[in-house]
Order: structure tokens, then sequence, then C-alpha cells
């Protein structure tokens, strides 16, 4: 089983995948919407709160990738949150390659914007359930997520 160990969260070492999302330290404002994809003409902007269900603790076995082809994805938690974010690029067979897949740990205060079309796992929490505001385009179709079970399961290190 191919077993990736999570790194700490760095916009440097997330770009490829995305933005990290911090709020500003002093009094003002961060605009983030560089990072905001939509490649669909009729969809529509789409705000929602989500609540994700804590699993135990790391290490964690990812079964399943999903993408959002036409769209970014933003999270930003509501509270201070323990989560992992895993993202891999395209294979040769069009699914996720795990073999060059990353982890992450974002910090308190830390959200992210997945680009569009990037393959990640869904939302993980640890040790209690975490509120997110997530942010997307959508149009109602077949396009607005793909999910991608794993041949085999993916260790995320502890």
């Amino acid at each position: 089983m191919l077993t990736i160990t999570p790194e700490p969260l760095t916009k440097e070492a997330f770009a490829p995948y995305g933005d990290v999302l911090e709020a500003p330290v002093e009094k003002g404002r961060l605009y983030y919407e560089d990072g905001l994809g939509n490649g669909r003409p009729d969809a529509w902007a789409s705000l929602f709160l989500s609540c994700a269900t804590p699993v135990a603790e790391l290490p964690l076995d990812a079964t399943v990738m999903e993408r959002h082809e036409f769209s970014s994805q933003t999270f930003v938690p509501l509270a201070p949150t323990r989560w992992v974010v895993m993202v891999a690029p395209h294979g040769a067979d069009g699914g996720p390659d795990m073999s060059r897949a990353r982890a992450f740990l974002p910090a308190p205060g830390q959200g992210i914007t997945y680009r569009m079309n990037v393959w990640h796992h869904p939302n993980t929490v640890f040790g209690a359930p975490a509120q997110f505001a997530v942010f997307m385009w959508r149009d109602g179709g077949k396009g607005d997520e793909e999910f991608f079970t794993l041949p085999e399961p993916v260790k995320i290190a502890g």
C-alpha cells in the first residue's frame, strides 16, 4: 500500500493545486478571487455551509478521490479545525495519479481553493465535527463533481 506523509500546508507547496487562504493579521482585506475558476458560461456561483463528520485520527486509508472539472472549489473552516488535504495530478488513465499524490495539514485559520479539475480527497477532519463555508460554480450537470474509487487504498500517515 502506498503511504503519503502529510506536510505543513504552505502557499509554495500547494501552488500547483490551488491557493492557500489566510486571514489578514492587520486591519484590512486580502482578496483571493484570482483562484476562483469557472469553465462553464451557464454555471452559477454556489456558496454553501457544510459539516464534516470526523475520522478518529491519522493514519487514514483513502479510497476515493474527486474533482470538479469545470469549477474551482474553496473551503474555509468556520472555527479552528484539524483537517487534512490530499491532492493528485492526472494520471494516464484520466483518473488521479496517486504515485504523485501529496497530503497537507492546514494550520489553524487556513483555508484552500482547489483549481478547476484538480483531483482531491473528500474533506476530512479529525477529532470533532467541523463546519466549512464552501464556494464553487455549478450548473446542475454531471460536470459539477466526479468521484473516482481508487484501485487500492492510499494511506495518509499519522
